[in-house]
């Protein structure tokens, strides 16, 4: 699903969301009440400056707009791999982009964020899996890393990993794979609004990705290796 058909699902015709090329920001009115949106677009591959936008979108809500709630809009490749973005350090600005969504996030921002098509690799991990919790269109396309990708680093064979990702959601991609380790909180399908109200409602900011994905059977252990570590700590 394109960016314009999420957001007239979501806004109606009362919003200001543009595009510039693959970067998406604006305001709308959601329930009555005024809605930042920052974003990315046309599957983009997050540079240096894609990152660097984004964060200047979201440092100038938290300047402008105490408290307004942010929707994220994800539909990334994940980060540019070009000799160009590493030279400028991509890597530091895509963490002042994460350490941007957490300073609204500690300032009373509401920061949601929705995966409306592609969420791949870097781009997503800094936008989409940095707000207070991520959503998902059921049609959407997530994964961190392909299997052949994966074997290269793992240096274990393609099949062992492709049959391990029939049976354990950590080794697939998928949207649904992303739910049942909690790294996906709920599934938006007929009506996104519903979905971003109850999104917008939910206030509780702790990261609950690792209990949700035991109690969804995607991530067994997690949650009694962070309990452990935290009592021992």
């Amino acid at each position: 699903m394109d960016w314009q058909a999420v957001a007239t699902r979501l806004f109606g015709a009362d919003h200001a969301i543009a595009a510039d090329g693959d970067f998406l920001c604006g305001a709308a009115v959601f329930d009555g009440a005024p809605l930042d949106v920052v974003g990315t677009t046309n599957h983009a591959a997050v540079g240096v400056d894609l990152a660097l936008r984004q964060a200047r979108a979201v440092l100038a809500t938290v300047d402008a707009h105490p408290g307004r709630p942010l929707l994220l809009l994800v539909d990334t490749q994940g980060q540019a791999l070009r000799r160009r973005d590493e030279l400028l350090g991509i890597h530091r600005a895509m963490a002042h982009l994460g350490c941007c969504l957490d300073l609204a996030r500690r300032r009373g921002h509401a920061v949601v964020g929705l995966v409306y098509d592609q969420a791949l690799s870097g781009g997503f991990i800094t936008s989409g899996l940095m707000a207070d919790a991520c959503h998902a269109l059921p049609q959407a396309e997530i994964r961190v890393m392909r299997v052949p990708a994966m074997a290269r680093v793992t240096k274990l064979p393609e099949e062992l990993l492709e049959s391990l990702s029939r049976t354990n959601p950590v080794f697939a991609p998928g949207v649904a794979n992303y739910v049942a380790m909690g790294g996906v909180r709920s599934l938006w399908d007929d009506d996104l609004a519903a979905g971003l109200r109850a999104a917008l409602a939910d206030r509780d900011t702790s990261d609950r990705r690792a209990q949700e994905g035991a109690q969804r059977g995607g991530r067994r252990v997690a949650a009694d290796v962070v309990r452990r570590v935290l009592e021992a700590s």
